[in-house]
């Protein structure tokens, strides 16, 4: 702006001053020219009054160095000239000025030279007797003049200029001065300001209110965004039509494995063939819902088109870590063939042999031996429904008991007291450590989960091996150990023990019957009573699994 103002003050003030000049020289040249012609005038009366007196004697020994007279007949010849001989002149009759003259008394006109350098102005006046007296002078033309200035015209151009370059400088610095020690964060209090910008410091004022006040809603409503964003355990992103990221949550980057910040194109972060097709296809103008497969981890993808007047300028990404609904169907998938096929061994031996009885042919021996194993089979097949319907039970919460206070101390002691006659079977050695302690449960579901323990305990045992129930206290909570010497568990499978129909040694677990439920059953009573489970077991050395119940 201080450029600016200083060349348009530089140039104005050289139009001004070559204004100025042009206008001065001619103003005294039009001066000059009329004081010349009256002089002229002047000059013409005095010489004709003389010439009027003493006519053309008077013309005898005249001489004259400023200007030319000429004296003419009425016929247009010359009778007298200063400067050159009579004979030598041409007839003057129809020069303008004595046409002139002769019509009117007097007449003027001014004649060029051909160089243009300067012209000659010529007065004539009719004497008395009608012959015309001429007086002229010569005058430099203005170009002639300014010629002849020219020097003299430069060096004042020249100071002037100088002068003109630090008066604008000067002016320029002091009309931007007070413009560029304005206060914008606080226009109202410039008070030394120019008056005239008053409307415009109090329209500034105004609009950085505005603007300021849409900033403070802005970014209020981006912390908004971003707290409920990275609040949200699901992946959220944007990007444009290139695919380049416009924000994110961290979720986002944690599922995707990305290490922020994170900017550029999604897709070099995220190669898997799944996303980048679920992303191509928003970006096209379609809706998109995708898995993917990444780190061991499935994942839900649902993309949405960002539309600006028709047309897709982005889209917004989704991204569910699916991977314990994928685990959840996978194991409601694998817990119906195992209870189909559980519950189709026992129903295909009593329905063969029910066939075998209905025949008739059955000798009566053989009859008993078959209703003992249908009534063997029925056995396992309710057992496998109890324990079906307690899981689910325990899987909705809806268990039809209420709680009460139950001494676990005198319920160990009660439940290996009912597998006592199993034990000695395979010579394994009962025993209760501890003493009395209360927790608050359904006691139904306490006694399932401390058989199946014990149960275990004595299957999965060596011969001669022993069995363990050690009830304990704290302040805190109560625990109940059931510890065994049997085959132990080996460490790959310790995490899957407690799978509904898991089994660690299926070939064995046959040999030992049971429905595979019970560690699940151990498990979903664990849970519905808060309690904590700890496993520890060593291959071919035996097993503990340690159940801890909070007080109160």
């Amino acid at each position: 702006m201080n450029k600016k103002i200083f060349r348009s003050s530089l140039l104005t003030a050289f139009l001004v001053l070559a204004s100025t000049i042009a206008l001065i020289m001619g103003t005294l040249y039009d001066f000059f020219e009329r004081q010349m012609q009256e002089e002229l005038e002047g000059r013409a009366d005095v010489i004709a009054q003389a010439v009027e007196k003493d006519g053309v004697r008077f013309f005898d020994g005249f001489s004259s160095s400023d200007e030319r007279v000429t004296l003419i007949d009425l016929d247009g010849s010359v009778l007298y000239d200063s400067e050159a001989e009579e004979g030598t002149l041409d007839n003057h009759a129809e020069r303008e000025e004595i046409e002139e003259a002769t019509a009117y008394g007097t007449g003027m006109s001014i004649r060029y030279s051909k160089t243009l350098m300067e012209k000659t102005i010529y007065y004539a006046v009719r004497l008395e007797d009608r012959k015309i007296l001429r007086v002229s002078a010569k005058q430099h033309t203005v170009a002639s003049i300014l010629l002849g200035l020219v020097q003299p015209l430069l060096c004042i151009m020249a100071v002037a200029l100088a002068l003109t370059l630090f008066l604008s400088s000067r002016v320029s610095k002091a009309i931007v001065g007070p413009i560029n020690k304005l206060d914008l964060e606080t226009p109202e209090n410039n008070s030394d300001a120019y008056e005239e910008l008053t409307p415009l410091l109090r329209k500034i004022a105004d609009q950085k209110q505005t603007i300021e006040e849409n900033l403070a809603d802005a970014h209020k409503k981006q912390e908004e965004f971003n707290l409920i964003t990275e609040n949200m355990s699901e992946g959220f992103i944007v990007v444009d039509e290139d695919a380049s990221l416009l924000t994110y949550n961290t979720a986002a980057l944690d599922l995707l494995g990305i290490t922020p910040p994170a900017d550029g194109n999604v897709l070099t972060y995220c190669r898997e063939k799944d996303f980048r097709e679920t992303v191509a296809k928003a970006l096209s103008g379609e809706r998109a819902e995708n898995t993917m497969e990444k780190g061991g981890r499935s994942y839900g993808l649902i993309a949405n088109p960002v539309f600006e007047a028709g047309k897709a300028i982005g889209a917004v990404v989704v991204i569910l870590d699916i991977t314990e609904r994928e685990k959840r169907e996978a194991l409601r998938r694998e817990f119906t063939a195992n209870v189909s096929h559980e519950l189709k061994t026992p129903l295909t031996s009593i329905s063969g042999f029910a066939e075998l009885m209905k025949e008739g042919d059955v000798a009566p021996d053989t009859a008993l031996d078959f209703s003992a194993s249908i009534y063997d089979e029925a056995q396992r097949l309710i057992a496998l429904v109890n324990d079906i319907i307690t899981i689910s039970e325990l899987d909705g919460g809806s268990v039809p008991f209420e709680e009460e206070e139950v001494d676990v101390h005198a319920l160990a002691k009660e439940i290996l007291g009912r597998l006592e006659s199993q034990a000695k079977k395979k010579d394994v050695t009962l025993s209760l450590l501890g003493g009395p302690a209360k927790v608050k449960g359904v006691r139904r579901i306490l006694d399932e989960m401390l058989g199946n323990l014990c149960d275990n305990a004595i299957k999965y045992n060596k011969e001669h091996g022993a069995v363990d129930v050690v009830v304990s206290q704290s302040e805190r909570e109560v625990s109940v150990l059931v510890r065994d010497t049997g085959i132990g568990i080996p460490d790959a499978q310790k995490e899957r023990v407690f799978e509904r129909f898991y089994r660690v040694d299926k070939s064995h677990s046959k040999q030992v019957g049971g429905t595979g439920l019970g560690l699940a059953i151990v498990k979903h009573g664990a849970l519905f009573h808060h309690a904590g489970i700890r496993l520890e077991s060593t291959e071919g050395k035996g097993t503990s699994v340690t159940l801890s119940f909070p007080k109160g």
